[in-house]
Formats: C-alpha cells, sequence, structure tokens
C-alpha cells in the first residue's frame, strides 16, 4: 500500500472508531447537534438535582451528628447521677434519724455504711479505686505520679524518699491516676542541706 492510499483510509478507520465510541457511550449515530444539546441539558438537570440532594441529606446528618454529640456530652453523667441518688437520700435518712434520736454512735455507724456503699458503687460500677500508699518508716517509695508531697520532714537516714504519712488517699479511674495521694515524705538531712547551699 501506498502512502497516499495510506492516508485515504485512515479518516475513514478514524470516523468508523469515533462512531463505535459514541454508540459505547449511548449516544445515537445520528444525533443532529439539538438533540445532543437537548439530552446533555437534560443529563446535567438531572445530575445537579442528585448533587442538591446529596447536599441536602450530607447536612441533615451533620446536624443529626452535632446534636446526638450535645445531647450524649449533656447526659453524659445520667448514669452515674443515678448511681448516687440513692446515696444521697440515705444521707438525708441519716441526717433526720440524728435529729430525731440524737444517738451519735448509730449516726456515725449510719454515715460509715453510706460511705461505703457510695465507694462500692463507684468501683463496682464506674471503675474508681482509691488507694492509699504504705507510710511510716518502711514506707513506699515516693513516686510524683502517684503521691502529692504536701509535706517533708527531715530525717537521718539517707536513700530514696519515702512516705511517711498519708494525708488523704488517691484515686485510680481503671488504670489512670485520678488524683494523687497527698502525703508527707522524708528526706535525708544531707539534701536538706545539700539543697539550702544551692
Amino acid at each position: 500500500m501506498s502512502a497516499e492510499e495510506n492516508r485515504k483510509t485512515k479518516p475513514a478507520e478514524q470516523g468508523l472508531e469515533g462512531e463505535a465510541q459514541a454508540q459505547a457511550a449511548g449516544v445515537p449515530p445520528t444525533e443532529a447537534p439539538q438533540e445532543r444539546l437537548e439530552r446533555l441539558a437534560a443529563d446535567n438537570a438531572g445530575l445537579q438535582d442528585q448533587l442538591l440532594r446529596k447536599t441536602a441529606e450530607f447536612e441533615n446528618f451533620r446536624k443529626r451528628m452535632f446534636r446526638e454529640r450535645e445531647e450524649g456530652v449533656r447526659y453524659a453523667n445520667a448514669m452515674l447521677l443515678g448511681d448516687i441518688i440513692p446515696v444521697i437520700d440515705d444521707f438525708e435518712r441519716a441526717l433526720q434519724s440524728a435529729t430525731d434520736s440524737r444517738d451519735f454512735a448509730s449516726f456515725h455507724s449510719g454515715v460509715e455504711m453510706i460511705e461505703r456503699q457510695l465507694v462500692s458503687v463507684l468501683e463496682r460500677n464506674w471503675g474508681l479505686k482509691r488507694f492509699s500508699p504504705k507510710s511510716g518508716p518502711d514506707g513506699e517509695k515516693f513516686d510524683p505520679e502517684k503521691h502529692e508531697a504536701i509535706a517533708v520532714e527531715d530525717t537521718a537516714a539517707a536513700g530514696e524518699p519515702l512516705v511517711l504519712e498519708n494525708y488523704q488517699k488517691g484515686y485510680y479511674l481503671h488504670d489512670r491516676i485520678l488524683r494523687p495521694a497527698k502525703v508527707k515524705v522524708s528526706r535525708s538531712a544531707q539534701d536538706a542541706t545539700n539543697g539550702k547551699k544551692e
């Protein structure tokens, strides 16, 4: 085949390929430009309608999620408060009983019982755990993660600071420190004098 014959057949092949692509896209081969324009305008209007619907659906979804999150935050403590309300009722009964009878021993034992009930509910249902470090001369090593030193006592013994006395218990929430225990800590006399020199 000569170069001239090759040039003559190429446009014909390209025309056939264009028609095949148009048919594959769902365009009739003999569609007039005006018909094509109308069809494309209808397709465009359908796509715009779909876009508007999807946008409205997304906006409604976003508003619903925001409202549910606000309600979740607002009422997050409802179960906790439901567990505490009976304890409040018990305190009210204990106070009323103390007013009526003036019996300190029974009032004291009633308050102790209420305290145990409250701690039990919080431990069982909410993962709250109390801890009280071992104190005294053989006390627990001071750990700033678990203990808050609110007093220091100088001692003759050298070494790591130890918990000498508990002032307030600490609390865990599951495995995280919620409140450190407030303690008195030992400090060797040598550390105390070195601290004063600096």
